[in-house]
Parts: structure tokens; C-alpha cells; sequence
């Protein structure tokens, strides 16, 4: 899956989809898709993606107490 970073509008690839689902892993290990070679692994904070639509991430897999409100 893609998603794209909200500082420079960067491709990034996710890489474990378990922790973009976990509301309590508030990270995501992905790869940046730019130039040529394969760049390095990462760790993407969830707050700082979105979807390459521009649409924000859903409130459940960021918001452990999404049901509360």
C-alpha cells in the first residue's frame, strides 16, 4: 500500500500493514519511492501520512479510544 507524507507530498511505501491497522502503534515502517535505487527503511509517524488522495487516515487506526467519543 502507499500512502503519501504531508511535509513533501513523498510516495512511501508501507511496509506492515499490522501497525498502519494497530490504533496504538503510533509509527509505520515504510520505504520513500524516489529515484532509482531502493531507498533505506524508515519509520513514518502516522500523523505525519495521508493517502496519496490527499484524505487523512482513518480515526481507527490512530485513535486508540476511537470508540469512546
Amino acid at each position: 500500500m502507499f500512502l503519501k507524507t504531508r511535509h513533501d507530498g513523498s510516495l512511501m511505501e508501507v511496509l506492515n500493514l499490522q501497525q498502519l491497522f494497530d490504533p496504538f502503534a503510533s509509527g509505520v515502517d515504510g520505504r520513500l519511492h524516489a529515484g532509482e535505487e531502493v531507498q533505506d527503511l524508515e519509520t513514518f509517524q502516522k500523523t505525519d501520512l495521508q493517502f496519496p488522495s490527499g484524505e487523512g487516515l482513518p480515526r481507527c487506526w490512530v485513535d486508540p479510544g476511537y470508540r469512546d467519543h
